[in-house]
């Protein structure tokens, strides 16, 4: 059974920001395409779960970066999971510049989906699946839940568009990355880069959904809330630090 995966990717302009820079959306990019390679090696890929009508979703996801690199630069992104928590499958990244020395790290918790009922199913048989990696040195801490931060709040609207959905018809998990980096504006991302980013992801956005975005600012530490109504859709949290 494969323990551990690991993929090269030369970052191309797709890749990339403003600042030529490897994107935060593009690195959930990397790091859902890496999780869905090795399970379908581990046979609990898309194509074996859908058969049941059953998909992956992301919960929760939590990413470090020491540095970002450059559009032309190889970096290897290095994937293992571990064994469940209750209902979720955490899984861990590393990622690595061609020198071999480590540029980030994120943890995640995913989550099996009913496509019919649109509900949580537990573990079941994908849990026996997983290989037993108790032996791996994990890179972080589970991912941790969006702090409170308490400030001046911006508050806009936003309806998701064609771009915004994927494959299982909601909104991407990659997405809600270009949302915060949209709402933290041009001129912030030029100057600041995320240093870690959090992100909750409570109830899925549909298509037909509006969803109030609620962003604060302090000092260099960022909240972005969407809401549904009075419910919480998604969290993002984190710090910036200056580009240098």
């Amino acid at each position: 059974m494969m323990k551990t995966y690991e993929e090269h990717q030369k970052l191309l302009t797709r890749d990339c920001d403003l600042n030529g820079r490897w994107r935060v959306s593009a690195i959930l990019e990397s790091m859902q395409e890496a999780a869905g390679a090795h399970s379908f090696l581990l046979g609990c890929g898309r194509d074996e779960l859908i058969r049941n009508n059953i998909v992956w979703v992301l919960s929760r996801c939590e990413i470090h970066m020491d540095r970002y690199p450059r559009i032309g630069e190889t970096v290897t992104v290095s994937t293992f999971p571990m064994p469940t928590r209750i209902c979720f499958f955490p899984r861990y990244y590393i990622f690595t510049d061609e020198r071999g020395e480590t540029i980030g790290k994120a943890g995640t918790l995913w989550l099996l989906l009913d496509t019919k009922t649109r509900r949580m199913l537990p573990p079941g048989d994908v849990a026996r699946l997983i290989p037993d990696n108790r032996d791996l040195t994990v890179p972080m801490n589970l991912p941790a839940t969006v702090g409170q931060l308490q400030g001046e709040e911006f508050v806009s609207e936003y309806t998701p568009v064609y771009t915004d959905m994927d494959i299982n018809g909601h909104v991407n998990n990659t997405r809600y990355a270009d949302w915060l980096c949209n709402a933290l504006g041009i001129e912030t991302m030029k100057q600041y880069e995320p240093e870690s980013v959090i992100l909750n992801y409570n109830h899925e956005v549909l298509p037909e959904h509006r969803v109030v975005l609620h962003r604060v600012m302090k000092d260099r530490q960022f909240r972005l809330t969407g809401y549904l109504g009075d419910t919480i859709a998604f969290d993002i949290g984190g710090s910036l630090r200056e580009r240098k």
